[in-house]
C-alpha cells in the first residue's frame, strides 16, 4: 500500500516551489493523462463517453463532503450558483456576508437591487443574525488571508432566526472537514485544492432541493437528459442534477482523477501536512520581522506589507500570489519543508 509521501511523488513534480494554490491547484499526473486521452480521443474521431466522468466526479465530491450524489449539482462557476440561490429569494428579503468576501459569493447578491445585503466583519458573522435575516452567505476560507469562518456558530444562529445558510467552500474542500450536510447551499470550484481542470464546480442543495428555480435548465437537466434534447424539457431531473450546467466535458474527464486522488489521500491526511507546513512558516516569519495575519488552522498564510516581493520571487522560481498588498502564500500536499524554507530564506535576502 501507498503510503500519502510516495503517493504524492507519484502523482507530482513540480519544477519550481509553487506555493500559490489557494490560485489555481497542481494537476496530478492521472489528470494529465485523462485530459490527454480525452483530447486525442476526440481528435481521431473516437466515442468517449465523458459524461460518466460527470457521473463519476459528482459521486466522488459527495462522498468527499459527507452528501448523497443526489444532492449535488455539477457546473463551472460558483457565482452562477450564487445567481441561482440570489434569484430564489423574495423581494425585501436580507442576505448577511462578511465583509471582503470573494465576489463570486456577494456579488450576485448586490446585483439584485430589492435585496438588502448587509455585511459585517467575519468574527462577527454569527452574532449579526437576526430575524428577518434570509440568508447567511461566507466562504468557509476566506481567499485573500486564509480566515476560517466560524460556520458551527453561523449555523446555530441561523437556524434560531429562521435563516438559510450558503457556504462557498472553494478554498476549503480538499483540505478542510466542511460537514456539508449542516448547511442549506455548499458551492465550491475544483480548480483549487481539489486539483481539478478549470471549468469544474459543484453546489450541494436540501434534499427538497433548497427552493431554487432551475433558471439555466437546459437538456442535461432533464430526468432523462437524451430525450430532452428538443423543445421544453418534459421533465426535471428530480435530484440537484435539475442544477445541473452543460458541463465542460474535457474538465470533468481529469476532474474525475483528481477527485479520486484527494479520496485516496483522505481530506484529513490532507489537512495535517497543509496545516504542519503553514504553521513553519508562520514560526519563521518573526525572526524576519514580519507577522503574518491571524488564521489559525488554515493553509493559507497572508503576511502584510510584503506583497510587493512577488514578481521577484516569482521569477526566483518561487510561486506565491500578491492580494491587497499582502504576499499570500499556500501549503498543499505537494508541498514540503524544504519549499517552506527556500520560501523563507527568499524574503530574508
Amino acid at each position: 500500500m501507498e503510503t500519502f509521501e510516495s503517493l504524492v511523488r507519484t502523482e507530482f513534480a513540480p519544477k519550481n516551489t509553487y506555493l500559490n494554490t489557494a490560485s489555481t491547484g497542481l494537476l496530478p499526473a492521472r489528470t494529465v493523462t485523462a485530459l490527454r486521452t480525452a483530447v486525442e480521443a476526440a481528435a481521431e474521431g473516437r466515442p468517449t463517453d465523458m459524461f460518466a466522468d460527470v457521473e463519476a466526479a459528482r459521486a466522488c465530491f459527495a462522498r468527499l463532503t459527507g452528501v448523497p450524489d443526489r444532492r449535488v449539482a455539477a457546473g463551472a462557476s460558483v457565482a452562477v450558483y450564487s445567481g441561482l440561490i440570489a434569484a430564489s429569494l423574495p423581494e425585501g428579503a436580507e442576505v448577511l456576508t462578511a465583509e471582503g468576501d470573494f465576489s463570486s459569493v456577494v456579488n450576485p447578491f448586490h446585483v439584485r437591487r430589492d435585496l438588502k445585503v448587509r455585511s459585517v466583519p467575519l468574527e462577527r458573522l454569527a452574532e449579526a443574525v437576526r430575524p428577518g435575516t434570509a440568508l447567511v452567505a461566507v466562504s468557509a476560507a476566506q481567499s485573500a488571508d486564509g480566515r476560517i469562518a466560524g460556520l458551527p456558530a453561523v449555523r446555530a444562529a441561523a437556524r434560531e432566526h429562521g435563516a438559510r445558510t450558503y457556504v462557498d467552500a472553494s478554498q476549503a474542500a480538499g483540505w478542510l472537514d466542511l460537514e456539508t450536510d449542516r448547511y442549506d447551499y455548499v458551492a465550491a470550484v475544483a480548480f483549487k485544492w481539489l486539483l481539478c481542470p478549470r471549468g469544474v464546480a459543484f453546489l450541494v442543495v436540501p434534499e427538497d432541493l433548497g427552493g431554487l428555480p432551475p433558471l439555466f435548465a437546459g437538456w442535461v437537466a432533464g430526468e432523462h437528459p437524451w430525450d430532452s434534447c428538443y423543445g421544453p424539457v418534459g421533465e426535471l431531473a428530480r435530484s440537484a442534477r435539475r442544477f445541473d450546467e452543460s458541463p465542460a466535458l474535457f474538465s470533468y474527464a481529469g476532474a474525475r482523477r483528481s477527485l479520486e486522488l484527494i479520496e485516496e489521500l483522505g481530506v484529513p491526511a490532507v489537512r495535517a501536512h497543509d496545516e504542519a507546513l503553514a504553521a513553519r512558516f508562520r514560526d519563521g516569519l518573526p525572526a524576519l520581522g514580519h507577522e503574518p495575519l491571524p488564521a489559525p488552522g488554515s493553509p493559507i498564510v497572508s503576511v502584510p506589507g510584503l506583497g510587493h516581493r512577488q514578481p521577484g520571487l516569482s521569477a526566483a522560481g518561487i510561486e506565491v500570489s500578491d492580494r491587497a498588498g499582502s504576499l499570500r502564500a499556500a501549503f498543499h500536499l505537494y508541498n514540503t519543508a524544504a519549499d517552506v524554507d527556500r520560501l523563507l530564506d527568499a524574503l530574508a535576502g
